[in-house]
């Protein structure tokens, strides 16, 4: 690896990371650089818009423009940075002690400015097929960023052979990963004195139950388990991570809402924790609320549901990604990427890429050097293969 390249990347880095692209704001700023990047470097690209025009995800190709090659898939939105404690500005490089902190340092600018700055070093090689690189937007909040792109593939875009989704795995080749499906949930009852809680419905009390029938479900879960044995933690998971309802302490709540989600493992149904709260809504609780001088309604909204990414041993992509990472084994992990909407169009996916998750959504996150030098050794050897 040369000091340059290293340079280079770090550089690109630090000129992500001073973009502020949480996920609630337009990434555009970042992307009109990036297209500022590419022209320098006569490297033709799509910029793809979203609906409303706020954000949109960039596609660029080095080598011959045509079906096949890989797609080196980033995102670059960011979580909030509300609440957290930082030792420096979250929007600003920070490089100390071989670490470099930011927000987005590890998930997963780190993989984006890598994959930027080795475009000289793409377009220096004799490519016989296209790397192109797609950075998208919302992977944090829907993971929907790549879809107006993916549904150009074969038609206007080139239709890519392999996708390496460049999350961070520590540059461990990861060929699994659990679906996620968010709702929120809302509770109506019945405002009314709370010395007479039978003149009313209680929409916290509703929804406080309908939490704790959750978290048993969650219990039924982990007894399941995983029977690949793959993932940490084992079996399918739900959380629940707000919870909002009420005016006073001495008035029965009217209304009540939580936001919750279901992690699932490869191949269970999407709804499977939906449907057992609809279930026991159904069942149990509002034949018991109705009984009251006023009952509850209860509404779940599907926020958005995120594809799991299911194991296919041998797969392009998994042969692929064993010579570049030099290894011949593979992980599973636990959080959700835009893998499965990759693999949910046909197209052989794995995921790859240099930092660990332990570091991502944290203050003062960061990706070591170490893992930077990884990446770009990755991407030399992925050269070697596309030439």
């Amino acid at each position: 690896m040369s000091a340059e390249r290293f340079e280079a990347a770090i550089a690109l880095m630090d000129r992500l990371i001073a973009f502020d692209t949480e996920s609630s704001k337009s990434n555009l700023p970042l992307v009109a650089s990036v297209e500022d990047y590419l022209r320098e470097r006569g490297v033709p690209f799509v910029t793809v818009p979203n609906t409303s025009g706020d954000k949109a995800a960039i596609f660029a190709t080095v080598g011959p423009v045509r079906d096949g090659g890989v797609v080196l898939s980033g995102h670059t939105d960011v979580v909030p940075v509300a609440g957290q404690t930082w030792t420096s500005d979250p929007f600003r490089l920070r490089r100390e002690a071989g670490r470099l902190y930011g927000r987005g340092a590890c998930d997963m600018k780190g993989f984006d400015a890598i994959a930027l700055a080795m475009i000289d070093e793409f377009k220096a090689a004799p490519l016989n097929r296209p790397i192109h690189i797609l950075l998208s937007y919302d992977e944090e909040t829907t993971c929907l960023g790549p879809l107006d792109t993916i549904a150009r593939f074969g038609k206007d875009l080139p239709r890519p052979a392999v996708v390496i989704v460049g999350e961070p795995t520590m540059m461990r080749v990861a060929d699994a990963h659990k679906s996620v499906a968010t709702y929120i949930t809302t509770v109506r009852g019945h405002e009314a004195h709370s010395s007479n809680p039978a003149l009313g419905a209680n929409a916290i009390e509703a929804a406080a139950e309908l939490v704790s029938e959750l978290y048993r479900f969650g219990a039924t879960l982990a007894a399941e388990g995983d029977p690949s044995g793959r993932f940490v933690p084992g079996g399918s998971t739900v959380s629940v991570g707000v919870m909002r309802g009420g005016t006073a302490r001495n008035i029965l709540a009217k209304d009540c809402m939580f936001h919750w989600e279901f992690r699932g493992l490869p191949g269970a149904p999407a709804n499977r924790a939906l449907k057992h709260l609809e279930d026991y809504i159904a069942t149990s609780l509002t034949p018991r609320f109705s009984k009251r001088a006023h009952g509850v309604t209860i509404e779940t909204v599907t926020e958005v549901e995120v594809p799991g990414l299911a194991p296919a041993p041998g797969s392009p992509a998994e042969q692929l990604a064993f010579k570049l990472a030099r290894t011949n084994s593979t992980i599973a992990v636990s959080y959700a990427t835009e893998g499965g909407r990759f693999q949910g169009a046909g197209i052989p996916t794995i995921v790859c890429g240099p930092g660990s998750i332990d570091q991502a959504h944290q203050p003062d996150e960061y990706i070591e050097e170490s893992q930077v030098a990884a990446g770009i050794d990755f991407m030399r050897a992925l050269i070697s293969e596309m030439a």
